[in-house]
């Protein structure tokens, strides 16, 4: 847990292993959500509570950030241990008086701006979210506060350690949902996710107080070093308060359509996540702290070596896994949420938002790194602006698509058909995944252009040839899960999980086999870098035996 790794490849793939752990709890919590409330408003009501505290958060993390405190702090390490300590315990200062102001005035005022944001609930449902908002502000402050101490871990390159923390959040809500959940209905699930918090935190104290960094209230701060590191992290918490009020506006938007929107879009947002975590999130993660060290100590060369090495690698995982997902979208919703109150329409719905979310995934995750590198490089005004410009056109597509559907039949008719939901009710949820990864597929060519064109475009050639081999391989996994799922078809019972999963599994594995002799047949360079990176890892070379003389 507390081992020090400092390879690319080895942190990417220690986050990938422990993100997949932290998702697949994460899609237990849901499951046990969707089995018990299906996609209903009671899941809408659950889901919509926690937009506002996820939008607290983001504010207050993007300044208590890894990728804005680690340069301030590793500056002042070099100094000394105490001076370190110092200025964490200014910015744990301020977030404690800061934090506390905006929530308190949040929870006071929660009527108001729950009826204000979510105008498609009732009276009784926004009292419900009232309590479950409150509750929430809290688990978003524990989860600020951790935000706060992976600073410490991440600075010393204790990756498992930082990633343990999801697993345990995961856990604390999935305790809620089968021990709380009886006793105080929506509220206990809430305490759980407060719980989940708590341990997201916990875990991380012990090392933080060990490494003499742990911060602690100081009633003297120096003004003047805090308004520094409020300028240099601006930029990004206006970047991702953007992002969560996209998740806001289209979660508004959904309030308005039929019961069980929300629902069907977090549950299909929460399931496209799983790759965007594993591949994304993973490679930008491990790949920061390099690009940081390299472009401060001016290597300019090996920072683009290894931001476009990690962007060759994101490409070649996505795009694979985009078309797996988007044939075999119908088994994998069936077999994660398909049981209890989650019946065969909500499976239908919710496996077309899926598609329509996961086409954007190598756009969502080139987007996680390239913004990384520009932190990294200390641009942070290049990934606002497009930031800002992507969120504003995902919501007003969003309201467009909305209005354009409830007045052209055609047009609805033609999108429920393309994704084989014709006489389900509720498709014009479908409307808001497609504005949302229609509009990131142009903002994520649009942001590689810009830093190619302010850093340098010498490995475009090699991107191109990753992207060419990476979308040959889809064809072929899309093309054969396709063609075993319509073999597969008679040879399973498609009515029980365990035949859906048997079918999705069986297709799934073939096709990831043909995408394999694909990507072996044109001589692929990542698959290789891949195999070398795993084999140094896991297995040991051969040590050199001295000669007898020596």
């Amino acid at each position: 847990m507390y081992r020090e790794i400092r390879g690319l490849h080895e942190a990417a793939y220690i986050l990938a292993l422990f993100a997949l752990g932290s998702q697949l709890l994460a899609l237990v919590r849901d499951k046990l959500l969707a089995y018990q409330f299906g996609a209903s408003d009671l899941s809408d009501i659950y889901w919509a509570a926690f937009r506002v505290p996820d939008l607290l958060f983001a504010i207050f993390a993007s300044v208590l950030s890894v990728y804005v405190l680690i340069p301030f702090v590793a500056e002042r390490m070099l100094e000394s241990t105490s001076k370190a300590r110092d200025l964490l315990s200014a910015v744990f200062t301020w977030f404690l008086f800061g934090y506390g102001a905006a929530a308190a005035l949040i929870a006071l005022f929660a009527h108001t701006i729950i009826a204000m944001l979510f105008p498609g609930f009732d009276a009784a449902e926004q009292t419900t979210m009232v309590l479950l908002m409150r509750v929430l502000l809290l688990q978003a402050f524990f989860l600020s506060l951790s935000n706060l101490f992976g600073v410490v871990t991440q600075l010393h390159r204790k990756f498992v350690l930082y990633a343990i923390s999801p697993l345990l959040y995961n856990l604390g809500i999935i305790l809620g949902i089968v021990v709380l959940y009886p006793l105080w209905g929506l509220s206990g699930i809430a305490l759980g996710a407060m719980l989940g918090a708590v341990l997201h935190l916990g875990i991380q104290i012990p090392f933080v107080i060990h490494s003499g960094l742990a911060p602690r209230v100081v009633w003297r701060v120096d003004v003047r070093m805090l308004a520094t590191i409020a300028k240099s992290s601006l930029p990004r918490a206006l970047a991702l308060t953007l992002q969560q009020c996209v998740l806001l506006a289209i979660t508004s938007i959904a309030t308005l359509m039929a019961s069980g929107s929300v629902t069907v879009l977090q549950y299909a947002y929460n399931l496209q996540a799983v790759p965007l975590t594993i591949i994304g999130v993973s490679y930008s993660v491990a790949a920061f702290p390099t690009l940081a060290r390299l472009y401060s100590e001016g290597d300019r060369i090996t920072f683009l070596q290894h931001v476009y090495a990690a962007l060759r690698h994101i490409i070649f995982w996505s795009i694979p896994i985009t078309a797996l997902f988007v044939v075999i979208r119908a088994q994998l919703v069936r077999v994660i949420y398909g049981a209890g109150a989650f019946d065969w329409s909500d499976t239908r719905l919710t496996a077309a938002v899926l598609s329509l979310f996961v086409i954007s995934l190598v756009a969502q995750s080139v987007h996680l790194l390239i913004v990384r590198a520009y932190y990294a490089a200390g641009n942070t005004r290049t990934p606002l602006v497009t930031t800002a410009l992507s969120s504003a056109g995902i919501v007003c597509v969003a309201l467009l698509l909305h209005v354009f559907y409830a007045q052209t039949p055609a047009f609805a008719f033609v999108l429920a058909s393309v994704f084989r939901v014709e006489n389900v009710p509720g498709t014009e949820v479908l409307v808001l995944p497609l504005a949302f990864s229609g509009i990131f597929l142009v903002h994520s060519v649009i942001l590689v252009y810009l830093f190619m064109r302010h850093y340098g475009r010498e490995a475009l050639g090699d991107l191109v040839r990753v992207l060419l081999q990476s979308c040959g391989a889809g064809i072929a996994i899309s093309a054969t899960a396709y063609i075993c799922l319509n073999i597969l078809v008679d040879g399973f019972r498609t009515d029980t999980v365990m035949g859906v999963f048997l079918q999705g599994f069986i297709a799934g594995t073939i096709a990831l086999f043909a995408g394999a002799l694909f990507l072996f047949g044109v001589d692929n360079r990542e698959s290789k870098e891949i195999w070398r990176s795993f084999h140094r890892r896991f297995w040991k070379v051969s040590p050199i035996v001295p000669q007898e003389k020596e």
